[in-house]
């Protein structure tokens, strides 16, 4: 079984940050849910690991 990796692994998550708040900028609400769906499924899409994909769903759900 695969396990999800929990530790830092983007090499400027900063840039990262600020590009994602550029990227939301602008939209309503409305566009910003969409947009999000969007890339969450461009992200799955390229990790492709269906267990991967359900411990993420299963920590994302269990944090906030």
């Amino acid at each position: 079984m695969t396990k999800l990796n929990l530790s830092a692994n983007l090499e400027n998550p900063d840039d990262f940050y600020a590009a994602l708040l550029a990227a939301h900028d602008g939209l309503t609400l409305e566009e910003t849910n969409a947009f999000n769906a969007r890339l969450i499924l461009v992200l799955a899409n390229h990790v492709g690991d269906q267990n991967i994909l359900e411990q993420s769903i299963k920590i994302a759900s269990q944090t906030g």
